[in-house]
């Protein structure tokens, strides 16, 4: 299947946790580019895994009294500026970096930044601390950039091959001897190895499991991560990989239309149940159709949906990543890991 041009839309004091704003892209679109606002506090503390277990993070969060990680997904149009005030509440330096755009700005200990961004190029971009790298990284300190064209406005969907709503996945992996060592201003061990995989920061919490949809802890209930779509509906979702190892990212029920891997458009939008997302900064998106899934028996209907949520079920299908280490928390929890749900929703 040829791309068509509904593609060229891809284009000290130590802290408690909160969850941040990431996830589902909303905008309302404009005729005319504008100046956007946002302030970002570098900030530090502790978050439970979902073992129990407490890891030191650092994050772009919202204000100086909590910790965001991944920091919150900044939205703009092609053409739009963006006033973006970075905070460093820590006693370490550190950067706010967007690679593609060409912004690499040093915040030092105790200082505040203000960085333009501008682009004219829709796509999908990390921000990421690049001091110690990819160490601060790795601690939290990223997030994601959207960059739309200017005066599209996805939810109106006035044609099919227009996605009506976008997600972004921020995958990151978690080694806790890494980030304890530089809490410490110690240098890592030399070996990496990650004990915990999540995405927007959350994991799956399995049926029974303490915090199981509860939207605050478990990605599979979180409607920021968890995608809810009916039949007939479109879902663009963008990936960005923080972490470092590379991931197969696997959808039930459907199968993709892959887009673009690493900012590159692909020519052909091919069909898949599995696509790879590279890791150490990598990049993918895709859209999920909300079709009749095609080897489910029975068929999949409004109808047989509907029952479900009478009977007080839900219809979903799994996404979950074919790397099968990310499935688990602390070496051996499953379905603590990096996955979610997609929910089928009645008409």
């Amino acid at each position: 299947m040829r791309r068509r041009t509904f593609l060229k839309i891809s284009s000290g004091a130590l802290l408690g946790s909160v969850a941040s704003a990431t996830g589902l892209v909303s905008w309302s679109p404009r005729a005319e580019a504008a100046t956007l606002y946002k302030t970002f506090e570098i900030t530090e503390g502790f978050i439970q895994q979902a073992d129990g277990v407490n890891v030191y993070f650092r994050g772009f969060s919202s204000n100086r009294n909590t910790l965001h990680v991944p920091g919150e997904v900044l939205v703009m149009q092609a053409g739009d500026t963006y006033s973006l005030t970075v905070r460093n509440n820590l006693n370490t330096d550190h950067s706010f970096v967007i690679d593609e755009l060409g912004i690499n700005t040093n915040i030092p200990a105790g200082r505040t930044r203000t960085i333009t961004i501008t682009t004219n190029n829709p796509g999908t971009y990390m921000y990421y601390d690049a001091i110690d790298y990819p160490n601060n990284r790795l601690v939290g300190l990223h997030g994601g950039l959207v960059v739309v064209p200017s005066g599209v406005d996805t939810t109106l969907e006035p044609g099919r091959d227009l996605p009506k709503q976008e997600f972004v996945w921020m995958f990151n992996d978690v080694d806790p001897a890494w980030n304890n060592a530089i809490r410490n201003d110690n240098n890592p061990p030399n070996a990496y190895v990650p004990r915990y995989f999540t995405m927007n920061g959350l994991y799956g919490r399995p049926p029974g499991a303490p915090g199981a949809m509860d939207p605050a802890l478990d990605s599979m209930a979180d409607k920021r991560t968890a995608i809810y779509g009916h039949l007939g509906d479109r879902t663009k979702v963008r990936c960005l990989n923080a972490g470092m190892a590379q991931h197969a990212v696997h959808c039930h029920g459907n199968h993709m239309e892959w887009l673009s891997s690493n900012g590159q458009q692909r020519d052909h939008v091919w069909l898949k149940d599995i696509i790879p997302l590279d890791g150490d900064g990598g990049a993918m998106e895709f859209i999920f159709p909300f079709e009749v899934p095609p080897d489910a028996w029975p068929k999949v209907t409004n109808s047989i949906i509907a029952q479900a949520e009478a009977e007080g079920r839900h219809f979903a299908y799994p996404m979950h990543l074919h790397d099968e280490m990310t499935q688990t928390s602390g070496g051996g929890l499953y379905m603590f890991g990096a996955l979610t749900d997609i929910y089928f929703e009645a008409n």
